[in-house]
């Protein structure tokens, strides 16, 4: 019997954490059952998107087809996709980001079973027919007479740490030198101080520590000539906020950018890039899905959250993205929402490995931050091996067991054998 499994996803954080490790185990899993299944992936819109996940999704060999987030509503609305999908007779909806209701509608127009991945919180628990819960905390407010659709699978974003192979013949080769991994994010808003601050840290740590090596692991919705952008003083006006720090993108095979002290920081295009980031001491990163996936991989890091420029944060939900993104006017609304979201949320946690710790385990760097007081800590960390070797043992502690995206493979089989019968 041929079944269609119609995945259910948003943003590129939940593409590369929870639906990469999700369709690996899926395809297993149905090839070891003798089950003929297609795996479509479904898109819909996300504040927090790059404009690159259709094309991100479309790259996992395990996807058969998928549809970008333009088209959703429509889809939702109609049941009919941009392409005139045909549907098998017989599926399941897995839920893996976005809106629990959409499973729920899909799943009816369908006549589709229906799981979904419920990370926080179980909405709709009346009509979906089985959740994967991260935590048994999920369910402990579900009516008793639905308990039996919970099953605690654990975290998928730990499964971040099983998809780190091996380096394969033509990767490099481990390096026995002292690596700082830069991530500064992946949309505009991010990049624009995120880049530059990165660059200034940089050349501070290695004024002192020249036998440092400096690489950025490139996002996948990224390619290098848009990186370089943020690093070039014409095209980004933030530069003069982190010492004019700029550099020059060099396209050789292997592509870098260089700063005006002759520093050369190596830009990484293979995706993921789980093995080069555990070759790293040290990371500097934005806050986002890239500190979950450091923290399943044990990496020690430095979470920067500049607020230089506090109009340049303009991807919040609901009624403050939209004021924020007014033509005109939303600068000056996205100025008052980011000031005012900075001052009620003191003490709250940004970086995943903390909010699963319920404490800081990695420095949160929140303000106006200076490259020469972030790199005074970095240099503290790599002057300091055992502090590194403490910061990730705690992380390896608070990241949870694997193994999540296997069980959530095996109710969708469950789900698959439920109809068979």
């Amino acid at each position: 019997m041929a079944v269609d499994i119609l995945i259910l996803s948003n943003g590129p954080g939940e593409l590369a954490t929870w639906v990469r490790p999700a369709v690996q185990a899926l395809r297993q899993q149905l090839a070891n059952r003798g089950t003929e299944a297609r795996i479509s992936v479904v898109l819909s819109p996300c504040p927090h998107a790059t404009g690159k996940e259709a094309q991100i999704a479309a790259s996992y060999p395990e996807v058969d087809r998928v549809q970008a987030p333009e088209y959703f509503f429509r889809f939702l609305l109609s049941g009919k996709t941009a392409e005139n999908w045909d549907w098998y007779e017989t599926g399941v909806v897995l839920f893996l980001g976005g809106d629990q209701f959409f499973t729920v509608v899909i799943g009816k127009r369908l006549k589709y079973r229906t799981v979904t991945y419920a990370e926080w919180d179980a909405r709709w628990y009346r009509w979906i027919d089985k959740f994967a819960a991260m935590k048994p905390e999920v369910f402990a407010k579900v009516p008793q007479k639905y308990a039996d659709k919970f099953t605690v699978v654990g975290d998928l974003i730990a499964e971040v740490g099983n998809q780190k192979s091996e380096a394969k013949d033509g990767a490099q080769p481990r390096r026995e030198i002292e690596l700082i991994g830069l991530l500064p994010g992946s949309k505009a808003a991010k990049l624009a101080l995120g880049v530059p601050l990165c660059l200034a840290i940089a050349q501070s740590i290695h004024r002192v520590r020249p036998q440092t090596r400096f690489v950025i692991p490139v996002a996948p919705s990224l390619d290098v000539q848009t990186l370089a952008r943020f690093a070039d003083a014409e095209q980004n006006p933030c530069l003069h906020l982190f010492d004019n720090a700029s550099a020059e993108l060099h396209l050789t095979e292997s592509p870098f950018l260089q700063t005006a002290t002759g520093l050369q920081i190596e830009l990484w295009t293979q995706t993921p890039a789980y093995d080069l980031l555990s070759q790293c001491s040290l990371c500097l990163t934005t806050v986002g899905a890239n500190t979950a996936e450091l923290g399943s991989l044990a990496i020690p890091m430095i979470v920067l959250i500049p607020t230089q420029q506090l109009d340049a944060m303009k991807a919040w939900d609901g009624l403050p993205g939209l004021l924020a993104n007014l033509p005109l006017v939303g600068s000056v609304f996205a100025t008052g929402i980011n000031w005012a979201i900075l001052q009620l949320g003191k003490g709250k946690l940004y970086a995943w490995p903390n909010i699963w710790a319920g404490e800081e385990i990695v420095p949160e760097l929140v303000g106006r931050l200076e490259a020469d007081v972030v790199a005074e800590l970095a240099i503290d960390y790599l002057s300091n091996p055992d502090k590194l070797a403490l910061v990730g043992d705690r992380l390896r502690s608070v990241r949870g067991e694997s193994g999540a995206a296997r069980k959530i493979a095996e109710l969708v089989c469950e789900e698959v054998d439920f109809i068979k019968h």
